[in-house]
């Protein structure tokens, strides 16, 4: 462990900004958020905006709320899932400072105890969400599993995808979530809460990431870039099984049968949303793109945006 010592980086004035903002946000999920209430039917879980709702004229106003719930709760697992490996690497990171920078040593704990108070949090939500949904739900990919195969990718590739996934759930919160008043005032404030603390994650990732990219050669960069990308598909891979299990949740459970091309327009609008939430947004919605591709050069730079166009 003497080894750790040596290689802390340079300490950056973020890392104390982070600390006393948090002191301030903090929040506690039984007194702050959840305050015994319940969720309701009636409510609609997800915005218009990210549920892509409006798009199946089709549906009645009660099976399109439905159709926002069903995303709503998938929305939740999703981030319970990604927060698992969030929390793995920013372990790993703090072990940096062990002996150095207590500053950005503390900075890392507490962004770690509130990646696993999201998680916990998101668990609460889903069994809330059961007691009011129909039963058949299936979310497809175990976050265990999940996390092995992105903490085998290299540093700089996960801390990519956590500055994108942490930057569009900012973006997500102020342009649809927040200013919606036909959503669940309980789902709302789930992301409410949520988005006080993210915004401080965010501040982190990108300061991790650039000290990650510092210290790499081109060639180390051009394997990262390879790993991020794979990271990508592998995202894609989620969103599309995740779809599919959404689209067969929706359609047994809706009181009536639809034609075979509504029920293809179901599946198909339900992906193009989970495209839109977990990869567009954040190239649309957030600096994420400006942080990228100052980091890479032209010839990665046109490959990532070769290997992304199909997705969007």
């Amino acid at each position: 462990m003497s080894s750790l010592a040596s290689h802390a980086p340079t300490h950056s004035p973020v890392y104390q900004q982070v600390l006393d903002t948090g002191s301030r946000v903090r929040w506690d999920i039984d007194h702050d958020v959840l305050r015994g209430r319940a969720l309701s039917r009636e409510d609609k879980f997800l915005p218009d905006g990210l549920s892509l709702a409006p798009a199946l004229g089709f549906l009645t106003e009660p099976e399109r709320r439905f159709f926002s719930q069903v995303q709503g709760r998938t929305y939740a697992n999703i981030f319970g899932l990604v927060e698992r490996f969030i929390n793995a690497e920013v372990v790993e990171l703090s072990r940096q400072y062990l002996f150095g920078d207590q500053v950005a040593l503390e900075s890392l704990v507490r962004f770690s105890q509130e990646e696993l108070k999201h998680q916990e949090l998101f668990r609460r939500v889903e069994a809330l969400a059961a007691q009011v949904m129909p039963a058949g739900y299936l979310f497809t990919h175990d976050p265990d599993q999940v996390a092995q195969v992105v903490l085998a990718r290299s540093t700089w590739a996960v801390l990519a995808l956590t500055c994108h996934i942490e930057l569009f759930t900012l973006a997500h919160f102020k342009q649809s979530i927040e200013g919606d008043d036909g959503l669940s005032p309980l789902w709302k404030d789930v992301f409410r809460f949520h988005w006080k603390e993210e915004s401080q994650h965010a501040l982190l990732d990108e300061v991790e990431w650039r000290q990650a990219d510092a210290g790499l050669g081109d060639g180390q960069r051009d394997v990262a870039v390879d790993d991020f990308l794979e990271l990508v598909a592998a995202v894609d891979g989620i969103l599309q099984a995740q779809a599919d299990a959404d689209a067969r949740y929706f359609l047994a459970a809706l009181a009536r049968p639809l034609a075979a091309d509504e029920r293809d327009a179901v599946g198909a609008t339900l992906l193009r949303a989970y495209r839109y939430q977990y990869l567009r947004s954040g190239l649309e919605l957030t600096r994420f793109p400006a942080i990228l591709f100052e980091l890479v050069n032209p010839a990665q730079r046109a490959r990532i945006e070769a290997a992304l166009a199909p997705l969007l």
